[in-house]
């Protein structure tokens, strides 16, 4: 198993964090974003990263050389689905992916890993606490799901906060086959709709990885969750980055 880390983006609502260093450099609790990344990983034998980057790649490639990397070249003008991509060769065997921005616990990895489905998503069930004062990003731009018996449902920001059972954490893990369904679905989208809108994007690059998630459940694709209890948060703004630095301590490593 190896986990793909998505962090090409500059993160521009985290200004001025990110005025010189990469979004995941931010520093919560002592350590960077992308270190409570790894060591959620790690804690659960998972030492095989590749680290997907665009803007200031060349500072994370000198903190951290034990990474395999992907270099997304064209990242001012592509989203999270896109830079994905840029690591398909590494999706030949069980992969997780997850976002640089965000923080969980070693307790959801563990739960993605133990999962014996094909496409797994983590989702905190506790989402709506961090929202109550998050007038930066509200809660109608969170990335909610819907499940039933097991089975994610839908995965839509639209979905209302009363009918929402939580929000996607970033974090995902696929089997082989579960790799094998994105990489198919992904490349026959993209010659469908290339240049052209995609779900709620205005052209099919600047999708997200979720509209292909849902794109997928509407083609007959099974995704189960796994949950968290509010042990995750997402690193979007400043407000965001004062929220982790006064709720986010050591404690979530054994969580």
């Amino acid at each position: 198993m190896r986990a793909i880390v998505i962090g090409a983006g500059r993160g521009s609502r985290l200004m001025p964090t990110t005025a010189d260093t990469p979004k995941c450099f931010a520093e919560v609790a002592g350590r960077r974003l992308l270190d409570w990344v790894v060591d959620a990983f790690r804690q659960n034998g998972i030492d095989d990263i590749t680290f997907i980057g665009g803007y200031r790649i060349d500072a994370v490639q000198q903190e951290y050389p034990e990474f395999t990397f992907r270099h997304n070249v064209d990242w001012p003008n592509n989203n999270i689905l896109g830079s994905l991509m840029y690591a398909e060769d590494q999706m030949d065997e069980p992969f997780c992916c997850c976002y640089s921005d965000v923080l969980f616990t070693p307790a959801i990895v563990k739960a993605v890993l133990q999962s014996d489905q094909d496409i797994t998503l983590g989702v905190d069930t506790r989402w709506l606490i961090r929202f109550a004062d998050r007038t930066e990003h509200p809660s109608t731009d969170a990335e909610k799901v819907t499940v039933e018996n097991g089975l994610v449902t839908r995965i839509h920001r639209e979905i209302p906060e009363h009918m929402a059972y939580g929000e996607f954490i970033g974090l995902a893990g696929f089997s082989s086959q579960g790799a094998a369904a994105l990489r198919q679905i992904y490349h026959r989208r993209q010659k469908e709709f290339a240049g052209r809108p995609y779900r709620e994007s205005r052209v099919f690059d600047k999708a997200y990885l979720i509209h292909l998630l849902q794109d997928m459940i509407e083609s007959g694709t099974q995704m189960v969750h796994v949950d968290t209890l509010g042990g995750y948060i997402e690193v979007d703004t400043q407000q965001d980055f004062e929220y982790a630095r006064r709720f986010w301590t050591e404690r979530h490593l054994g969580s």
